[in-house]
């Protein structure tokens, strides 16, 4: 499988790292895009350095980097996933306006009706957001904001992030197991 995975620059960086962490050990190839803003709030949200998220994907890209294998349609990816989604992406992407790479990918993903998952994150929401996120839904974009469920009762942040890329992961179609699913039996 490749993997095309965006970080950009809204607040909850952490779900695209614990991602990567996630996914490193498994057949899958990461193509990844770290926006400027991404590389800042990296430093001020984690204990991270945006080196060392880049290393946890197989390849990584400048953001103004046109020339990158993941800017042309002709160079086979399976799915994308911006995580976390920052409203001005979130509203490039709807618009066409192709003005990095990370909007770029994203353009083709959609132009070549390859899946696309955004894990938008703002609130609350104004109808410009709903209008974009709604736009892109009917082209069959995924949304997937990263709300918390509780049925899992959740004890740590851990448990709350994990549940976020669970369901994602579940969108690409790679199994997992980081948390306890609805049904299963009880310990």
């Amino acid at each position: 499988m490749r993997l095309v995975v965006a970080i950009t620059g809204a607040t909850g960086v952490i779900y695209g790292i614990k991602l990567l962490e996630t996914i490193k050990n498994q057949d899958i190839e990461t193509h990844l895009i770290i926006s400027k803003w991404a590389e800042r709030i990296i430093e001020e949200e984690t204990d991270y350095i945006a080196q060392d998220v880049k290393e946890m994907a197989t390849y990584n890209y400048k953001p103004d980097d046109f020339y990158a294998s993941i800017a042309s349609g002709s160079f086979k990816t399976d799915v994308m996933v911006v995580i976390p989604c920052s409203m001005k992406t979130l509203s490039s992407i709807a618009n066409g306006y192709a003005n990095n790479l990370i909007n770029r990918a994203a353009d083709v993903t959609i132009k070549d009706k390859r899946k696309l998952i955004l894990v938008t994150r703002e609130t609350p929401l104004s109808a410009i957001h709903l209008e974009n996120m709604l736009k892109l839904a009917r082209l069959g974009v995924t949304i997937l904001p990263p709300v918390p469920a509780f049925y899992n009762k959740p004890t740590s942040l851990a448990d709350i992030y994990n549940h976020t890329i669970s369901r994602l992961l579940d969108q690409c179609g790679i199994n997992n197991n980081l948390i306890k699913r609805w049904g299963d039996e009880k310990n």
